[in-house]
């Protein structure tokens, strides 16, 4: 094959600075609703940091968190509740020993159309708590859910 023949590059999608925020802010309201102090982090599709909020009472640990479950869901495009199950796994155990990877929830992956375009995460509540808040700011905006692995 010539190398006039191959197609050397390909367009990715990605969350604008706009939408971002916007689920950030929906997501802060979500969580407000469900009674938790929260930190929130949304990538891109490639894993980094687009927007970044931490409430006035939100734990500090929840920072770093928050930004690495975001990555975590946009790694994959899976949410990161699934990975407990996946690292189970023998063949795939070693994933859970990645300095970034976090298998509780509270990351989702940003999908829209089918395209994965960024990650959610969320930190402040219970792992259950967290993820409710990512997928209700995800469902108002009108971004896909993504189903459990």
């Amino acid at each position: 094959m010539q190398t006039s023949q191959i197609k050397k590059s390909f367009s990715a999608a990605s969350i604008t600075a706009e939408a971002a925020k916007a689920l950030v802010t929906t997501a802060f309201n979500a969580a407000k609703d469900i009674g938790i102090e929260v930190t929130i982090a949304v990538t891109d599709n490639a894993g980094h940091l687009k927007v970044f909020e931490r409430s006035d009472k939100a734990a500090f640990l929840t920072v770093d968190v928050a930004i690495d479950k975001a990555w975590t869901a946009a790694s994959f495009g899976l949410p990161t509740h699934t990975w407990t199950a996946i690292v189970q796994n023998q063949v795939v155990a070693q994933l859970a020993h990645r300095p970034r990877l976090v298998a509780v929830g509270g990351g989702c992956p940003i999908i829209e159309n089918g395209v994965l375009i960024g990650g959610i995460g969320i930190s402040g509540g219970n792992a259950l708590q967290d993820q409710q808040a990512a997928e209700i700011a995800l469902r108002a905006l009108g971004f896909d859910v993504a189903v459990s692995a």
